[in-house]
């Protein structure tokens, strides 16, 4: 086969660059390693203003759900860790792969391009992506469509961010806009701003509040931050975790288990279960099946970006600060706090709306993509040593597989049509093995 759609997008990039590299060093923690959440919780532990909050809500309404706890440790408005914190970097609490490489935003730009051109290229391009962090990944895709301007020239093409955070909507602004405007209350964006080569951007609080259309979305770490339920299996059928105070060590909390069936244990468990102990996300599934219900009627796609399992994995909720694990119940409000994501519970949110492929692991993907080959180019132009050895300890960051590489997987929405002829479009599609290509769940053949 000839270059694929994609590959020849990405050679198009050629050799310009503003930066090498953001992070590099082989000592970063990364929020994928298991962190149990029975582990005891460390000895003089500070009392933090969330965890007097927690208190008083817990002798108020009893015990609270996990997913309750998370809520309101990450995103409460006066004392929530993402609302006043910036956790990401060498300074903050864990690294994304964005903050590793440039080469890591830049594939994924040319993922977009490749799938608006084989949709035919419509007029609209609305980038949407949810949790953008410091903004890093939004701003190496930016200088793709910058390089592919010939490409796009005649696309409508603005930037839709979706940020809770005040603390980083602002640092999103520095990293993307030249200038931005706060917005007026009756504007569905909270702010908005001209990037640096022109287009629009808009930040809003929640996903409903996103213009409807062709969207194409990405979300990266975005959805092992939402809150969990958690559930154990017992003698009695399953109960769900809570959070209490303990009676022995009233400036500390635990676990204990609900005393019967809870609303989301009755709603959430399949009673043919094998699993003795399961998490459930439901925020990000009432996500997802609003990305696929807009994506069947309007066309675009969107592609998942985390680490996770397909249904396998038992207690995945843990915390991280300062680049270490943390007890999830210790100094609430002080640590990011994370569970894998279960991507076969999101192929079922789908319900059949859109086609779904993976998870791959992000090593198969960004190989698929061509890293091996942007890598190559971006060396070539290297002078000094420094430099040379940290693209490669970058690369390696990304694509070990005891690294970023095999902890992290890439799941897409696409429209069915996008994968089967049209006489199969009623049936439900979700594929490994593709028929047509799509750029990155595929290996490219370069000639």
């Amino acid at each position: 086969m000839r270059l694929a759609l994609s590959g020849r997008l990405f050679l198009r990039l050629g050799k310009r660059s503003n930066r090498l590299l953001r992070h590099h060093g082989g000592s970063a923690t990364w929020r994928c390693r298991r962190f149990s959440s029975e582990n005891k919780v460390e000895e003089n532990s500070p009392v933090t203003p969330m965890l007097k909050h927690l208190m008083m809500k817990i002798k108020s309404t009893g015990p609270i759900t996990v997913a309750e706890y998370m809520r309101e440790v990450l995103t409460n408005p006066v004392k929530g860790y993402y609302m006043h914190h910036d956790m990401l970097g060498e300074k903050g609490d864990f690294v994304t792969s964005p903050e590793i490489s440039q080469m890591f935003g830049e594939l994924i730009g040319v993922w977009f391009v490749s799938e608006w051109m084989a949709s035919g290229k419509p007029k609209k391009f609305q980038l949407v992506e949810l949790g953008p962090g410091r903004g890093s990944l939004t701003h190496d895709i930016l200088r793709v469509f910058n390089q592919l301007d010939s490409l796009l020239s005649k696309c409508d093409i603005s930037i839709h961010l979706v940020e809770v955070s005040p603390k980083l909507s602002e640092i999103q602004a520095l990293t993307l806009a030249e200038e931005k405007v706060e917005l007026m209350d009756s504007s569905s964006a909270y702010m908005q701003g001209v990037a640096k080569n022109g287009l629009p951007i808009f930040w809003y609080q929640n996903l409903s509040d996103v213009p409807v259309g062709n969207n194409f979305y990405l979300a990266h770490e975005f959805l092992d931050a939402l809150p969990i339920h958690k559930f154990q299996k017992t003698e009695k059928g399953w109960r769900e975790l809570l959070v209490d105070i303990d009676p022995e060590a009233p400036d500390k909390l635990r676990f204990v288990l609900a005393p019967s069936a809870t609303a989301a244990s009755k709603a959430f468990i399949n009673e043919k279960e094998s699993r003795d102990h399961m998490e459930v996300c439901p925020d990000a599934g009432i996500i997802i099946q609003k990305l696929a219900q807009n994506i069947e009627k309007n066309g675009g796609a969107a592609l998942i970006v985390d680490y996770g399992h397909n249904g396998t994995k038992t207690d995945t909720f843990r915390g991280f600060c300062g680049h270490k694990l943390h007890d999830v119940l210790t100094a609430p409000g002080t640590a990011d706090l994370t569970a894998d994501v279960d991507f076969s519970y999101l192929q079922r949110m789908a319900q059949e709306k859109v086609a779904t492929l993976g998870p791959i692991r992000q090593h198969d993907f960004l190989k698929n993509m061509g890293i091996d080959i942007r890598l190559q180019i971006l060396l070539q132009n290297v002078k000094d040593a420094v430099t040379h050895r940290q693209l490669l300890q970058s690369y390696e960051m990304l694509l070990e597989l005891d690294k970023m590489g095999g902890r992290f997987n890439f799941f897409a929405l696409l429209p069915h049509y996008r994968l089967v002829a049209s006489d199969k479009l009623k049936k439900p599609h979700h594929s490994t093995s593709l028929s047509v290509h799509v750029a990155g769940f595929g290996e490219l053949l370069w000639k």
